[in-house]
């Protein structure tokens, strides 16, 4: 028989693992051309975190010849071993490993590490990899399609979608760069009624408030972007053994978007945030607010100050009605009012040059369709330009806020090169915000700063740590 044929009964071990839900890798240990055992994965069956494939097949074998080396034994595995199989492999003194797929995250044949090819180790095994790899690699993907199929459907399940919004197909989202993390999903609020409300929430969970070494970073993007926007800070927090809670607002990221433009208001996104923060129950915050980020978020930490240690501020401002809004502001509202579908990635590409096509199609995403863009149609005129309109009241309230009883840290971020919340705006807000120093101004950004976010990541966990 040939290495081919062996690989395809390793490969029937495979869909065996399948079946039983492990992740399908299947082994046969040969010796002078005869099967003498087989493994398949099985670490969630027997509790047993060695329990792989080739673990299997190497104690079968030892069994079955009564002895532990297996120095005239060659080994097939659909999937490149991993450092415990190898080790195992070394140790038994085999004489050839053949694998199939190669595996780019714990592959140590080659991939990741090369304990193969160690010349100090006593024991020189042949490996040759790539036997009916497509075949193995399509087991192994379609595994895990299914099982994120099922995720999804379990999350359906969950949150049933509302008959008065859309939900973006979740295969809008796949392959985006820099964005590997999982999501989180919240309907049970009662100003949710229903709606799915998405959020990244990576690092440490049980963050007390007294522990002021590490913080919890509330990350709120504003319009047209979501959570993707904070993908360069989000590693930068995390590294530092920190918490990031980053949600997309409601008609935005991967959230529900309602149909209607009139769903959406001041009052009813900030009271989302409001019980969102405390259903998490988050504890020792730096809120970090660009854009819409800003208008709401820095309405929430008058509500419950003892939840807030620090303010990132970026490009935003407060908008209380009586003083009035920048031009630049209402150049932008009066381009949405004119241009409804406008295109989001090359808004993105145009104040945002060092961004790849994939990035700046990433902002795309949410939005397949006109259906999915109320939120985007219905932003701009909701900022409070009148001190009667709604918000208004609430965010002079802010301002007194920040103004007189404010005691946390701050720390802004101004984007010189913004054309719609820059530097005289932020100076004024500046100015507004108790404790507030001179802003580290960065001359290449635009309006979304967080694009030039390792820097202000960086900076921001040594200022509040």
């Amino acid at each position: 028989m040939s290495d081919a044929d062996f690989m395809q009964l390793a490969l029937a071990q495979a869909r065996q693992a399948a079946e039983a839900g492990e992740v399908p890798v299947g082994a046969v240990l040969v010796r002078q051309g005869q099967v003498i055992a087989t493994g398949r994965n099985a670490p969630i069956d027997t509790l047993d975190p060695t329990a792989h494939a080739e673990m299997h097949a190497l104690r079968a074998a030892a069994h079955a010849l009564g002895n532990y080396r297996l120095d005239e034994c060659e080994l097939y595995v659909t999937l490149e071993p991993c450092a415990m199989c190898s080790g195992a492999m070394l140790h038994a003194r085999l004489k050839r490993v053949v694998f199939g797929a190669p595996d780019p995250k714990t592959g140590a044949a080659g991939s990741v590490i090369d304990l193969f090819a160690n010349p100090r180790l006593n024991h020189q095994t042949q490996v040759q990899g790539g036997v009916l790899a497509d075949e193995c690699g399509a087991v192994l993907q379609g595994f895990f399609r299914g099982r994120r199929d099922s995720q999804r459907q379990q999350s359906q399940a969950a949150h049933p979608l509302r008959d008065d919004a859309l939900r973006t197909p979740e295969s809008a989202f796949a392959s985006l760069p820099g964005y590997p993390w999982a999501p989180n999903y919240i309907s049970d609020l009662p100003v949710l009624a229903g709606l799915r409300m998405h959020y990244l929430d990576e690092g440490p969970r049980a963050l007390r408030q007294a522990q002021d070494d590490r913080v919890t970073w509330l990350c709120l993007h504003g319009n047209p972007a979501w959570s993707y926007l904070y993908r360069k800070m989000i590693p930068v927090f995390l590294a530092a053994g920190h918490r990031v809670v980053a949600p997309d607002l409601i008609g935005f990221g991967k959230s529900d978007k309602p149909k209607k433009d009139s769903f959406h208001s001041f009052t009813l996104h900030r009271q989302i945030l409001l019980e969102f923060v405390e259903r998490l129950e988050l504890n020792n915050i730096v809120l970090v607010v660009q854009d819409w980020g800003g208008l709401l978020g820095l309405t929430l930490p008058m509500a419950t100050p003892e939840r807030y240690k620090g303010l990132l501020v970026m490009n935003t401002t407060l908008a209380t009605g009586d003083v009035p809004l920048s031009p630049g502001f209402l150049a932008w509202r009066e381009m949405c009012a004119r241009n409804p579908e406008f295109d989001v990635a090359r808004l993105l590409a145009r104040g945002n040059p060092h961004l790849s096509a994939e990035e700046c199609a990433a902002y795309n995403a949410p939005f397949p369709d006109r259906g999915h863009r109320a939120a985007l149609r219905a932003f701009p005129p909701m900022v409070p330009a009148s001190e009667d309109a709604e918000g208004a009241a609430v965010s002079c309230e802010a301002r007194s806020f920040w103004q007189e009883r404010w005691s946390g840290r701050a720390l802004m971020v101004l984007g010189a090169q913004d054309p719609v919340l820059g530097e005289p705006v932020m100076r004024e807000l500046q100015a507004l915000i108790r404790g507030c120093g001179e802003p580290l101004i960065l001359p290449q950004a635009g309006h979304f700063v967080q694009e030039h976010g390792e820097e202000i990541a960086d900076r921001a966990v040594a200022y509040f740590r």
